[in-house]
């Protein structure tokens, strides 16, 4: 499951990965952000994904990266950070985090909450 909450007092997004995550959920995560005309168009934020397991491949990598970059043409620059705690999360979040990165599009992985926001609140 997939909630997210905006943050108004700290201008930052806030979405949750909880139990097990497929790559329909993140396909429609990426879908519903880009039609998503309420958030800032520099818009920042932390996926905490340290209470799910990620149920997809690194195949899939790709897929969420071409969504990725439709979504972006509504946006002038999306800064996500996101939280892991677990080595199966960590490597599929860190090899996304190599062919993710680009002009519009800022994306690290943490392991602490503090340091995430720390990265964030720095665009």
């Amino acid at each position: 499951m997939i909630t997210l909450t905006f943050n108004e007092h700290l201008d930052l997004l806030k979405t949750k990965f909880k139990a097990d995550i497929y790559a329909k959920d993140i396909l429609d995560y990426i879908i519903a952000f880009k039609n998503n005309t309420t958030y800032p168009r520099k818009l920042k934020g932390i996926i905490d994904a340290r209470d799910s397991s990620f149920k997809f491949s690194f195949r899939d990598l790709k897929s969420f990266n071409d969504a990725k970059t439709e979504s972006l043409k509504s946006y002038d620059i999306v800064i996500f950070a996101i939280l892991i705690n677990s080595p199966a999360t960590a490597a599929i979040s860190t090899l996304y985090e190599a062919i993710a990165n680009n002009e519009k599009y800022k994306f690290k992985v943490f392991s602490t909450e503090e340091a995430a926001l720390i990265w964030v609140k720095g665009f």
